[in-house]
């Protein structure tokens, strides 16, 4: 395999799971002997932190009109200069910048990633700019054919988790107060409409009422939902059982206090959180949408229910809190899943980018 040259590009300033992909997968691709270089906008986090890891990254505007020219101008000459085999896109803004500068510079493969669940509207940025897609989960995979984009244009690429060191012991019941025989159920997620908190609690708190031991913690910030769900929690009174912990850096730390993990999701493109608790030893509980159930296995890692059906989630919840055996034997069969087989690791990630690149670029050759 010979070493390739490429240029990732992402117009977002904010850093979140996008970005996040982002950095691991060219992480990962230089430790394999690719060339990575990455083109942002001048006040992207994802600059900054690719910046600080070593690799060469490119800024320019990419919003208005008159920044769409320079833009496009300016990466033409960018590809040009680097001699790039590939250029991945990510977004739809930096797609119709860099894959238009990419087709004027002749690049021998366009990619665009798709990351997001929700419905695409025009496949421009799909069909007639970049040569191939990757998405995040066959689900988005599947959309994608469905709207029209080929079968053998798209290929899943799932996004890796890097596993933290082991936690040798947790400081969550300490910070909580909460005995080492209380059930904790865990939940880490951006506080959003579509996660599903206010489900999960429904879900939950008919069950505390006959167990004073169970309690349910969220790790995860954002507002107004974060200000709606504590005000929900008092209005049922369940404050001393119901744990709002806010944004926290030490989501392995916290994930090691959890007895299970549960996340009533509406909306999910992919859904790595389930893939990290499992990491941590941890049976989960998970809706049926988007790719949440290419996280993990269906009755031996975890268990999925439908969407918005507060019995089968109840029924899921009281199955795995009344029994620790199986909380122990599916967390067991998640870990084994996770560092044993690897499925998620950033090392298969750059595996299967590698040879999704090999293959198209074979192809347009061809």
């Amino acid at each position: 395999m010979r070493s390739l040259r490429i240029v990732h590009s992402e117009a977002a300033t904010s850093f979140g799971g996008q970005e996040g992909r982002i950095f691991k997968e060219m992480t990962a691709m230089r430790a394999r002997g690719h060339h990575m270089e990455a083109i942002c906008q001048p006040k992207a986090l994802l600059a900054e932190r690719l910046s600080d890891a070593g690799f060469t990254v490119h800024t320019l505007e990419m919003d208005g009109v008159a920044n769409y020219l320079k833009g496009v101008a300016t990466i033409r000459g960018i590809l040009r200069e680097g001699r790039f085999d590939v250029l991945n896109t990510h977004s739809r803004r930096d797609t119709v910048i860099a894959a238009a500068a990419a087709r004027l510079a002749g690049t021998p493969l366009i990619v665009r990633t798709r990351h997001l669940s929700n419905k695409v509207g025009s496949l421009w940025s799909y069909t007639r700019l970049p040569h191939r897609v990757t998405t995040v989960s066959d689900h988005v995979r599947q959309h994608l054919i469905e709207r029209g984009v080929p079968a053998a244009s798209v290929a899943t690429v799932y996004s890796p988790i890097v596993l933290p060191p082991p936690v040798e012991r947790s400081t969550l019941r300490e910070e909580l107060g909460l005995a080492d025989d209380d059930i904790v159920v865990g939940c880490v997620a951006v506080m959003r409409a579509t996660k599903g908190h206010k489900d999960l609690i429904d879900a939950i708190a008919p069950l505390m009422a006959s167990r004073p031991r169970l309690h349910l913690v969220f790790v995860g910030g954002g507002s107004p939902v974060f200000e709606q769900t504590q005000a929900y929690v008092a209005e049922l009174g369940l404050q001393d059982r119901i744990h709002l912990m806010g944004m926290r850096r030490d989501v392995p730390n916290l994930l090691a206090g959890f007895d299970l993990f549960a996340l009533a999701t509406q909306q999910e493109a992919s859904g790595t959180v389930y893939v990290e608790a499992q990491a941590s030893g941890l049976p989960v509980i998970g809706t049926d949408v988007g790719g949440v159930s290419e996280m993990f296995r269906d009755g031996e890692t975890g268990i999925l229910v439908p969407p918005k059906d507060a019995r089968a989630l109840a029924g899921a919840l009281e199955r795995l809190i009344d029994d620790a055996g199986l909380r122990r034997r599916m967390g067991e069969a998640g870990r084994k899943m996770v560092w044993e087989e690897g499925v998620f690791s950033p090392a298969r990630l750059a595996e299967t980018t590698e040879a999704v690149y090999t293959k198209w670029l074979a192809e347009r050759a061809g």
